[in-house]
């Protein structure tokens, strides 16, 4: 359910005082517990360290995060991944193509730098 348009958005207070009177530049990282803040137009510069229940995510305002609240942009979760055998399957091919090619590279740059050095 929104918010009721009469009370306006909920900023919290505290995120207000400690912004007022000062420019991005000056601010390092504003600490801050108070994920369910909705972003203001005052906070587009500041970055805001938002606590994800384990440590401070440092989170940067920009114009198009207005409206928004600060929580949306400090993920709770680690996503891990998804998958299982057929996945690790495939995570290892594409490591073993990689190590491939990088050999390959070497290879390559060897075989050109004995060439030049065979010239002079």
């Amino acid at each position: 359910m929104a918010r009721s348009l009469k009370k306006g958005p909920y900023v919290d207070e505290k995120l207000l005082k400690k912004i007022e009177g000062k420019r991005p530049v000056e601010t390092g990282v504003i600490k801050t517990w108070a994920r369910r803040s909705q972003i203001a137009p005052e906070f587009v510069g500041f970055k805001f360290g938002v606590y994800n229940g384990r440590v401070h995510i440092d989170v940067l305002v920009t114009e198009d995060m207005v409206g928004h609240r600060l929580g949306e942009f400090s993920p709770t979760k680690k996503f891990v991944r998804h998958g299982g055998k057929m996945q690790k399957e495939l995570e290892t091919k594409a490591k073993e193509a990689e190590i491939a090619a990088a050999q390959a590279a070497k290879a390559a740059t060897d075989v050109a730098g004995k060439g030049a050095a065979a010239k002079k």
